[in-house]
């Protein structure tokens, strides 16, 4: 399978979508989490066009509500009537308030599905009183009710089939149960049963294409997130993430480190072994350094030539100390030669790590100056150690360490 010119999914960065895509889904299911992600991100996609859509059907259920009246009768077309006034309009208004929910992602598909199944069980009902009355002209609001559940509630494809099967089943069923009259009921019955196939074809290749859009927008943000040569985020992306901790941690009072760690005399290695070399010594440290922060909320980049940062969120003492601990053993345990360097005998790094509890009259800047003036003080102190600055956020006033105050 390709997914652009030239693009194999042989090519692809090991992850779930990745894996995804090679394995396929001709189910339109995903593993895991892969399909709630898959749901949510397509439920808010469609939400503003799903709110659009049920204020369009309220409109159009009163306009063929009043057409009922007047091709029913007083008589026939009372109850009709009052089940679209007393229970689908309802139904459709609740929808569409529960859109604006803030649970609207735990509750929107079970509710719809309830929602446009009994929707679509009235309508066959008032189609059965119809044709009851003599009149066999009221299939075209049924095979409306088909469309729209399919195309304009927001449902996925099983939900829809699930709810329009339901329908039809009662349908054929009533209308056998009741003996309609025969022609009139058995075109009726093809009419429902054609606009579903129809309908669910269209539908599984709509979603199976949006499935597999969405693993591709997927790809494409991890491949633009990725380092190319070490495989973990980018220092794009750790601009990204640490200004969003860093007001989350702001707002939450929580504390936070950075760890910078730089590859000991790397140019003398890239000198020494030649730079193939070097990109797989790079490779190697960033793999230990991922696997040496692994709380959910751990982040690992590529900050620069042989330079890596660390951003530890909600961080204690404690828990820098022991990162710290593993790095250390990790780097040694890879036990790459390194006879160029000043320092050991094997590759080693330096890290200067900063420890704050942010302030709102801080900026994040001043975090990372701190994390790069503790490195700076290792490489100066003979490197292949850890300097630690946390008492040192409250003095610092050089760079932009303190946001500037406006004048009065």
């Amino acid at each position: 399978m390709s997914i652009a010119h030239g693009l194999s999914t042989e090519d692809l960065p090991h992850s779930p979508h990745a894996r995804q895509l090679r394995a396929g889904f001709p189910w339109l299911i995903f593993d895991g989490d892969l399909e709630t992600e898959f749901r949510r991100r397509n439920f808010d996609e469609k939400l503003l066009h799903t709110r659009v859509n049920l204020c369009l059907a309220v409109l159009i259920v009163i306009a063929f509500s009043a057409m009922d009246a007047i091709v029913l009768g007083p008589e026939l077309g009372r109850i009709p009537s009052r089940i679209c006034m007393l229970v689908i309009i309802p139904m459709l208004l609740i929808g569409l308030a529960v859109s604006f929910s803030p649970r609207r992602h735990r509750i929107h598909a079970p509710l719809t599905i309830a929602t446009m199944t009994l929707i679509g069980l009235s309508l066959a009902t008032i189609q059965v009183m119809a044709t009851l009355g003599g009149l066999a002209m009221l299939t075209p609001s049924l095979t409306l009710s088909i469309i729209f559940i399919y195309f304009m509630s927001g449902l996925i494809f099983y939900h829809a089939v699930a709810a329009n099967v339901i329908v039809m089943l009662v349908y054929l069923a009533a209308g056998t149960a009741l003996v309609l009259p025969g022609r009139e009921f058995s075109y009726s019955a093809m009419a429902i049963v054609a606009a579903n196939l129809f309908c669910a074809s269209v539908t599984y290749v709509h979603e199976k294409t949006s499935r597999l859009r969405f693993l591709e927008a997927c790809l494409l943000g991890e491949m633009v997130a990725r380092d190319g040569l070490t495989g973990i985020q980018n220092r794009r992306m750790f601009d990204q993430h640490i200004a969003r901790v860093w007001q989350q941690a702001v707002r939450e009072e929580e504390r936070i480190a950075v760890l910078l760690a730089d590859v000991d005399c790397f140019k003398d290695y890239n000198d020494r072994y030649g730079h193939q070399a070097g990109d797989e010594c790079l490779r190697a440290v960033a793999v230990s350094l991922s696997q040496c922060a692994r709380r959910p909320l751990d982040f690992v980049a590529r900050y620069g030539g042989e330079e890596f940062a660390i951003v530890l969120y909600e961080a204690s003492r404690e828990y820098i100390a022991e990162v710290l601990t593993r790095i250390q053993r990790s780097i040694a345990e890879l036990n790459i030669p390194h006879e160029a360097s000043k320092v050991a005998s094997r590759l080693t790094v330096s890290i200067g790590a900063a420890f704050v509890l942010p302030a709102a009259n801080r900026t994040l800047e001043g975090l990372i100056q701190l994390a790069d003036e503790a490195l700076y003080c290792a490489k100066e102190e003979g490197r292949n150690r850890v300097i630690v600055m946390e008492a040192e956020y409250h003095t610092m006033r050089t760079g932009r360490f303190e946001k500037r105050r406006h004048r009065a």
